[in-house]
């Protein structure tokens, strides 16, 4: 929706994205009112917001390691990432890799090629049995290269794996990260899984989330992201809360916010020391 909003704030750049939808929602959304009212239905104030706000910043990250010529991006549970393709002609020779199941994969490559969209000739799909398979195995195998410059995007991704998973992950992404390397990632507040309710609607999108069938339980305690990130070798480049993000994508010319993320949430970007 946010890619045919007029208002610079809420625009993004995802056109991509609404190509894929089934036609009789592309039609329906074309309408301004209709929007709205879809807005409406997102269960938890600033929601919208902060999904906006999160695909703007990722997306900087993303173009700026293509200019830059990081060797590689690792996109994990890339799901329907168009990023790849939105953005191929700023960096041909980086290497993107997206990682998710098959049958997520599969289903991605189908409605690519019924709207005749084609992938990039850099961009190479890892499918993978999380439960059965070795992560690091799987990147060897897919020529994911070890110690060189690389980007690794876990969005929104960390508040649904168990601690475990989260470390295992994060001790794998430093054994293949090389000098200058960055990871870029979101994740809640372990208060929120506390259910402390310090944030608008906190208890409403934690409903909401376990209503779907996945509930988080990852999180990492306000002020402690430096500590989390040198257990791995990295420090800590950007944190942005939810007042910094509004600031940053909601402030029109004159100074004023026009929308609010929700503070449930945190984006945050890191380099290999």
């Amino acid at each position: 929706m946010s890619s045919l909003e007029k208002n610079e704030c809420y625009r993004s750049e995802d056109t991509i994205a609404q190509q894929l939808l089934p036609d009789y929602i592309k039609v329906l959304i074309a309408f301004p009112p209709v929007r709205k009212y879809f807005w409406k239905l997102i269960p938890a104030k600033g929601m919208y917001e902060y999904v906006i706000a999160r695909t703007k910043y990722i997306d900087t990250v993303f173009k700026e390691a293509l200019a830059e010529r990081f060797n590689q991006i690792l996109i994990f549970g890339a799901g329907f990432d168009t990023r790849a393709l939105r953005f191929q002609e700023i960096g041909r020779k980086t290497k993107i890799f997206e990682l998710d199941a098959a049958v997520t994969q599969e289903a991605k490559i189908v409605q690519y090629q019924k709207r005749g969209l084609d992938f990039p000739p850099n961009l190479t799909f890892i499918p993978i049995d999380f439960d059965k398979e070795p992560l690091s195995d799987k990147l060897d195998k897919a020529g994911f290269e070890r110690h060189v410059r690389s980007l690794f995007i876990l969005e929104g991704l960390l508040m649904y794996l168990q601690p475990e998973s989260v470390d295992e992950t994060f001790r794998i992404i430093r054994d293949f990260a090389g000098a200058g390397s960055q990871v870029v990632f979101d994740h809640v507040y372990s208060s929120v899984l506390r259910h402390e309710e310090l944030y608008d609607d906190e208890r409403r999108i934690v409903e909401q989330v376990s209503k779907a069938g996945e509930n988080w339980h990852f999180g990492i305690e306000k002020g402690k992201i430096d500590q989390f990130l040198s257990a791995y070798g990295f420090r800590l480049c950007d944190q942005l809360d939810s007042k910094q993000l509004d600031q940053r994508y909601f402030k029109d010319p004159t100074g004023m916010i026009l929308g609010h993320v929700n503070g449930t949430h945190c984006l945050v970007r890191a380099e290999k020391i």
